[in-house]
């Protein structure tokens, strides 16, 4: 059915893919709020993600498009055309994917339990790590009482938001001409603020112990923009709590390896790091020119 309705687009990327030798591997990534139809999208830094990475299972946890942005303003360019071109790639090559809308991208979920483009939809998912944990994977907002009871305040607090994503992009912009690595203005008031660190642990306490009471080892969830690993107690049980982070502010992915493990990525830290390291060519060029 999925191919009948959407297949794989012809048109080739306006950023080719990149051909880095071997990418790293994973058995599963999860990413979540890429935000696409907005100018807070770090299209550049996911791009780079996927060019560098493979998985066996690729789960979209959530407000991967931004419904609410595209409503009041169409901005869709060339690079998230690109994404959603590298996306539906990876399923051709014959990645799963399975796409757990949020909030943001809402108009996605009456498809759940259809597949477009090789792409699953689903409300919610399960699924078992190579070391045999059951993990519940769903975007969030199901548990944000901002959400739920005032969803006006929510619409709101996503301006102001979006406004300080604006004030974000002129900060990068500066650091990048002075060669400084892309650091998250937002991310580092969130932390300071006291009210902020306090509803995100209520969030993941509430989140994990709902993951407790369905029965489950732990649960994967977005939606609040920070990245973590926690572990809680749900009645004698150990309940482990990952959240995949964003890729406005952090541009953090989550990932399973093949034993098991699980891992934060925090991509900006780990472009930082490759380029720090000079390629094989350039040092020999390097002895070369010093001979």
């Amino acid at each position: 059915m999925g191919d009948n309705i959407a297949s794989f687009p012809a048109i080739k990327p306006a950023v080719p893919e990149r051909i880095v030798g071997e990418r790293r591997k994973f058995r599963t990534i999860w990413i979540s709020d890429v935000h696409l139809g907005t100018k807070g999208c770090n299209a550049e830094l996911l791009i780079d993600f996927l060019d560098h990475t493979d998985s066996e299972t690729l789960y979209l946890v959530g407000d991967i498009i931004d419904g609410w942005r595209l409503k009041k303003k169409v901005y869709w360019p060339a690079s998230h055309n690109d994404i959603v071109w590298r996306i539906l790639k990876r399923a051709k090559r014959g990645t799963r994917i399975v796409y757990v809308p949020g909030n943001h991208d809402e108009m996605v979920r009456p498809f759940s339990g259809m597949n477009f483009g090789g792409v699953e939809i689903a409300r919610a998912a399960f699924h078992t790590t190579a070391d045999g944990r059951r993990l519940m994977v769903l975007h969030g907002d199901e548990f944000d009482t901002i959400m739920l009871a005032h969803r006006w305040l929510a619409f709101f607090g996503d301006a102001l938001y979006h406004a300080a994503m604006g004030l974000n992009r002129w900060v990068n912009l500066v650091r990048r001409r002075f060669g400084l690595p892309y650091w998250s203005l937002s991310k580092a008031a969130k932390h300071k603020v006291k009210n902020a660190v306090e509803f995100i642990s209520k969030y993941e306490e509430v989140v994990a112990r709902a993951a407790g009471e369905r029965g489950v080892d732990g649960v994967v969830c977005g939606h609040i923009h920070t990245a973590d690993i926690r572990t809680f107690t749900q009645d004698g049980r150990t309940v482990e709590y990952y959240n995949d982070g964003d890729w406005v502010e952090g541009c953090n992915a989550l990932v399973e390896h093949f034993d098991g493990r699980m891992e934060l990525l925090h991509w900006p830290e780990e472009v930082a790091r490759r380029d720090s390291v000079p390629s094989v060519a350039a040092k020999g060029d390097a002895a070369r020119a010093a001979a």
